[in-house]
């Protein structure tokens, strides 16, 4: 029989009473160990075939960061509110599971990104990222100044409230909210987004996920942070330097068909709506 990891963040009753009254039925099929990922742990030594998580695209993030380098094929059941990275539904889970466990899906290979903090040449933290790597102001109002370098050569100065180095796969995360554009999450790139910027000539950028990004921090102000994930935080001094870079793991999605990247767009973004135009 399989083993297959069952996440989720058991502080949440819905939750909680989703994966163990599945448990019985489970015991049937496959031996499952259930996991509670709101405790983050490190779960790549734990051996397993497949990762089910049940939640919202939070628990997908924690849990493929928790896999860190033994990432194994994973699939999210969508019990959150938006839920662009999740498969499968609810109601339809054991149906969906069951074509699983006999083997009836792909899995789709997406990259990652690698960001490490440096102050004064020493690294103080390093992290791997699903959909983005985050330079903002946690508190106050003052614009930060940050200068982007990719592959040693200087590109910019931002004045702005942050600045995000997304995935392709993150491109429908805070990225789009940041006014950046969407990939579809087959392809090698790093979407650099700033937020707000003081200059308006100041846009999105698309590069090759083969450079290297790095940026400075050159203002004195407190408050400034580094996120990835959402979930990750670093604060961040004057002269701290960010660097990102493509990982050499990637993350292993489980795809059944049962949905597409634009199906997910149709759904969660409302396109091919038709406009309200209201009555005169």
């Amino acid at each position: 029989m399989k083993k297959i990891l069952v996440l989720g963040d058991l502080s949440r009753k819905k939750i909680y009473d989703t994966i163990f009254g599945l448990k019985p039925w489970l015991d049937k099929h496959v031996v499952a160990e259930i996991l509670d990922v709101s405790k983050g742990k490190k779960i790549e030594k734990i051996g397993a075939e497949i990762a089910i998580v049940f939640g919202g695209d939070g628990a997908i993030l924690s849990t493929c960061r928790g896999l860190g380098k033994n990432q194994i094929p994973i699939i999210g059941v969508h019990m959150g509110r938006f839920g662009f990275l999740a498969e499968l539904m609810e109601k339809n889970v054991c149906a969906s599971l069951e074509k699983i466990f006999v083997g009836n899906y792909r899995v789709r290979k997406r990259m990652l990104l690698l960001s490490r903090v440096e102050r004064a040449g020493n690294m103080i933290s390093e992290s791997m990222g699903i959909n983005d790597a985050v330079i903002s102001r946690s508190s106050l109002s003052r614009l930060i100044s940050i200068k982007l370098n990719i592959d040693g050569e200087d590109v910019a100065t931002y004045r702005a409230d942050g600045l995000i180095i997304s995935t392709p796969l993150g491109s429908t995360a805070h990225s789009l909210s940041a006014g950046g554009p969407l990939l579809t999450p087959d392809l090698h790139a790093f979407i650099i987004v700033p937020i707000c910027p003081h200059t308006l000539t100041n846009r999105p950028l698309v590069v090759s996920a083969d450079v290297k990004i790095e940026m400075e921090i050159l203002s004195q102000l407190t408050g400034t942070g580094f996120t990835v994930d959402g979930q990750v935080f670093t604060d961040l001094e004057m002269g701290d330097k960010v660097k990102v870079e493509r990982s050499d793991v990637e993350v292993q999605m489980i795809d059944t068909g049962e949905r597409t990247f634009y199906g997910v767009l149709r759904e969660k973004l409302n396109w091919g709506g038709q406009p309200n135009y209201g009555r005169n």
